[in-house]
């Protein structure tokens, strides 16, 4: 499926990524042995990373472990800055939009920035790691927090769960980004991600897709290739 003009133009203003990170399904947080946070907790991703629909593969870079992580995305419509998180109405008002997102990590990449207590920005950062679905009016998801979002590989289903199930509650989450940053019309917001991440390699096809009330949302349809990243670099342990 081709990008439409609407998500050229996700990707053309998008200023920054805020990714909902340990705001995953409790099932996702038990697999990776996280703990459960108190409150949400967030970090940016580049907007370089982002892959349009039809744009091409997914690059696995030489040396890294990669992982696929299915998302609900928000396409920010105003300014918020220091949002209550129980304004409920004010946090779905800001929203433009939806799309579906794959946020691929390199794992052995993140998991020795854990231990050293270092950025993850390049575990998430390479060119290529947000492929995005087309853009996804308002009109079709009446509530974001029940939407049933899946992803394949290889025509395996690996994840298939609820937007119910996210820790944290949209509201909640725009708030505390926006009482640390502003959030400006065009930023997009991932939301967290259900059970069952794990790796893809090169000559692997991702397909992953949305279900609202039953029935398939035909914007947030993909399929991905992974393919070799050329070029010098080469992830190794420091």
């Amino acid at each position: 499926m081709a990008a439409s003009i609407a998500v050229r133009e996700i990707k053309a203003n998008c200023r920054k990524m805020a990714k909902q990170e340990l705001n995953q399904h409790s099932d996702h947080i038990k697999e990776l042995n996280n703990q459960r946070p108190k409150q949400p907790f967030f970090f940016l991703k580049p907007t370089s990373s982002i892959l349009l629909p039809g744009d091409g593969p997914v690059l696995r870079p030489k040396g890294v472990n990669m992982h696929f992580e299915i998302e609900l995305g928000l396409v920010m419509g105003k300014t918020v800055r220091n949002l209550d998180p129980d304004d409920t109405q004010g946090a779905l008002d800001a929203i433009d939009s939806y799309l579906l997102a794959i946020d691929m990590t390199a794992r052995n990449v993140q998991d020795e920035a854990k231990r050293k207590g270092l950025p993850w920005s390049i575990a998430k950062g390479f060119d290529t790691f947000l492929p995005i679905s087309n853009s996804i009016p308002k009109s079709r998801i009446a509530d974001p927090h029940n939407v049933e979002i899946w992803l394949s590989v290889n025509g395996q289903v690996k994840q298939q769960d609820s937007t119910e199930l996210m820790l944290f509650r949209i509201p909640r989450q725009l708030s505390d980004i926006s009482r640390v940053m502003t959030l400006e019309k065009g930023d997009l917001v991932l939301t967290g991600t259900p059970k069952g991440v794990g790796p893809v390699t090169t000559g692997d096809v991702m397909t992953a897709g949305m279900r609202v009330n039953g029935k398939d949302v035909e914007e947030a349809n993909m399929k991905v290739e992974v393919e070799d990243r050329g070029g010098a670099y080469e992830f190794a342990e420091t």
